[in-house]
């Protein structure tokens, strides 16, 4: 009889390993799936966002005033702003440079700094 509870107790025990293996398992997942979630986030609210309809590489223009000129007139045109297009022009371009954060390329940085002051200009808000 004691043969059989040693049995029956080690049964348990590997039944217990395999779901607390199940367990960290699913917990490594969804870490991962909570870890990528944000960047999908800022992507989409940058391509579909609400305020404006952005054209397609603004961000990546070459010439400050084109990035702002391009910004202005999305603003411009947009029904669904909720606030100025002044604001809500220069809330995208700072939602962009603060999302990218350290991976986004000094000279990029430099040019979407100037866009700002450009956009202030264009807006003549200077």
């Amino acid at each position: 009889m004691a043969h059989v509870r040693k049995t029956t107790h080690s049964r348990k025990t590997a039944a217990r390993k395999k779901t607390s293996t199940r367990r960290s398992t699913a917990r490594k997942s969804a870490k991962r799936a909570k870890r990528a979630a944000p960047k999908r986030w800022s992507r989409r609210v940058t391509k579909e966002s609400d305020a404006l309809d952005l054209k397609r590489g603004v961000f990546t223009l070459t010439s400050p005033k084109r990035i702002a000129a391009s910004l202005k007139r999305s603003a411009e045109h947009s029904t669904r702003r909720k606030t100025g297009a002044y604001r809500s022009a220069l809330s995208m371009l700072t939602f962009y440079i603060n999302r990218a954060g350290k991976t986004l390329p000094k000279a990029q940085r430099e040019r979407l700094e100037k866009a700002k002051v450009e956009l202030k200009r264009a807006f003549g808000r200077e």
